[in-house]
């Protein structure tokens, strides 16, 4: 089998969470600026088996797309102008910030170390991939 990424997109930093080959388990991979996240994806895809991307779908309460929708969509044409052949699901993305950040404390991070958005966005990435994972099951 091969693994599946799950992407958590931000105007600036980019949460990114991976599955093992088996795609049971779901483990934080990286924080990147999201600039990055292009060059990133072409490495890592040269050197680890992905057979899907999950992105998240940010949603309001109502289930209308949020105000970040419409960045994140721009970053989804060009992925798919990046790898036509990748196999990418949208899944929805609401509360896996406030998911991620509850786990923080749950997990006895300091206050300190929970102001770190970058840790926030990948525990948020791997949040999403783990549910899709139970969903899937």
């Amino acid at each position: 089998m091969a693994r599946i990424l799950s992407i958590d997109y931000g105007i600036k930093r980019t949460g990114i969470a991976v599955t093992d080959d088996f795609q049971i388990i779901a483990s934080g991979l990286t924080t990147i600026p999201s600039a990055e996240l292009i060059p990133f994806l072409k490495t890592y895809f040269s050197k680890e088996n992905v057979e899907k991307v999950i992105i998240g779908e940010p949603k309001q309460m109502n289930g209308l797309p949020s105000e970040s929708a419409a960045i994140i969509e721009q970053f989804i044409v060009q992925f798919q102008k990046e790898f036509p052949t990748m196999i990418m699901e949208r899944i929805d993305e609401r509360f896996t910030s406030k998911m991620a950040f509850q786990t923080m404390i749950d997990s006895g991070l300091k206050k300190k170390q929970r102001q770190n958005k970058g840790l926030i966005d990948e525990i948020a990435a791997t949040i999403l991939l783990q549910d899709y994972l139970n969903y899937k099951k």
